[in-house]
């Protein structure tokens, strides 16, 4: 994976098409929302490639925490600023639009293949969440987003790493969580990072999931039969 292949590059500030975001969604993480196709009316670029740029740019630290602010359309300009505290905010260079904040601290390793595994374990465990972690977990709340209207996103995520040396890292989901307030779900799926059978890590991602009712097993059996059609159509390149 080649993550420059997903991004333009320009100085301090990067730039993403629609279709390098999608392509990343669809060929990298395996995640067929939607909102990620390239034509679509509320395109969002995934927050999972923002972690990726992330990484990619300034290196993993022992601890880490990624806020998502908002939705970043396509071919908008985001700056990367110098890293000059715990603190980074990703924006938009014209509006200052503040998308993505990260916070972090603790032993710094820059870019390196092993980093890239981590990415590439994380963003195809992230792109998995529907249907096969979300849909057993709204069962058993018993409760299911709108099917006209599917609404999932993503807000946050951490990591905490109890070392960096990390050859080989591989991601497992822990345990799940679903707090259910009215119409809005805060899911949160917690995971474990192993490297050579040792567990050197943890990490928790949170999602909002909005217009909530009650679980209908047909219902959803069409979303997924749905969603799985969008995945077995992608083209072999």
């Amino acid at each position: 994976m080649v993550l420059e292949t997903f991004y333009q590059r320009q100085l301090d500030s990067v730039t993403i098409s629609a279709e390098q975001a999608s392509r990343f969604a669809k060929r990298i993480a395996g995640d067929f929302n939607p909102i990620h196709d390239a034509d679509a009316k509320r395109f969002c670029v995934p927050g999972d490639l923002l972690f990726a740029i992330v990484l990619n740019e300034y290196g993993i630290q022992a601890h880490m925490d990624f806020k998502f602010e908002g939705m970043l359309g396509a071919g908008r300009t985001i700056v990367l600023p110098q890293r000059e505290s715990a603190a980074i905010a990703i924006c938009d260079k014209e509006s200052g639009k503040v998308y993505l904040n990260v916070n972090s601290d603790g032993e710094n390793r820059p870019y390196c293949p092993a980093v890239e595994t981590l990415i590439r374990n994380y963003v195809a465990f992230s792109g998995q969440n529907f249907p096969y972690i979300l849909v057993p977990l709204m069962e058993r709340h018993g409760v299911m987003i709108n099917p006209a209207r599917p609404l999932v996103m993503y807000e946050s995520m951490s990591l905490q790493l109890n070392q960096l040396n990390f050859t080989n890292p591989e991601l497992s989901l822990a345990n799940t969580e679903l707090q259910v307030n009215g119409k809005r779900g805060d899911a949160f799926l917690h995971f474990h990072i192993h490297d050579q059978g040792e567990l050197i890590g943890t990490g928790r991602k949170k999602m909002v999931l909005s217009g909530l009712r009650d679980f209908c097993a047909d219902q959803m059996a069409a979303m997924e039969q749905a969603y799985l059609q969008r995945k077995e159509a992608l083209p072999n390149d």
